[in-house]
């Protein structure tokens, strides 16, 4: 009896794999390639996004694969994952991917902030104050500012105490962008 259960259970793994060519085993696909960055990318170019899914993108960008971040975050945006939507913010904002265009960035900040994201609310926030890609609007910008402090952004917060001094949360090194010709 002992061979028989030995013999079985020395031929049941094998009997149960299956070829990683054949798409019409009904067990599946053995090692599927489910945690790649090209398996998240072909996910979001179908619409099956998730939280991972969404995270990809940020790994994508970090690598200079710019087209395949832009795929992610759009359709993740698309889904309502407001993170994404302020990576696409920044896309925009410093030409990875594309062409430098603050309007779409403000466009992608307002959208988060619309959708109730803190870090939408803060940038959109310094957008109007700036008008950087809309226009100038003060008292709108500082009231989406408050609106980001007190979701409990600390660093809308640390704006606002400073009486929205906008030295104080970014580097002089962007000012070039901020120029104003009006």
């Amino acid at each position: 009896m002992k061979h028989l259960l030995l013999a079985a259970a020395l031929t049941l793994p094998f009997a149960a794999q299956a070829d990683d060519d054949d798409d019409t085993d009904p067990g599946g696909t053995l090692n599927p390639d489910e945690m790649s960055l090209s398996s998240s990318l072909a996910k979001a170019a179908r619409g099956d996004v998730d939280m991972i899914v969404c995270s990809q993108g940020y790994l994508m960008t970090k690598k200079g694969s710019h087209e395949d971040a832009r795929t992610i975050f759009e359709n993740c945006a698309a889904a309502g994952w407001t993170g994404t939507m302020t990576w696409m913010a920044y896309m925009e904002d410093n030409a990875f991917g594309g062409r430098y265009d603050p309007v779409a960035a403000a466009q992608w900040d307002r959208q988060a902030a619309e959708a109730g994201d803190p870090i939408g609310m803060f940038n959109f926030g310094l957008d109007l104050l700036r008008g950087h890609g809309v226009l100038q609007d003060i008292d709108a910008g500082r009231a989406m500012i408050d609106k980001a402090a007190e979701a409990g952004l600390e660093v809308a917060e640390k704006l606002r105490t400073a009486e929205y001094d906008l030295d104080t949360v970014t580097p002089d090194a962007d000012n070039w962008k901020y120029v104003r010709f009006d």
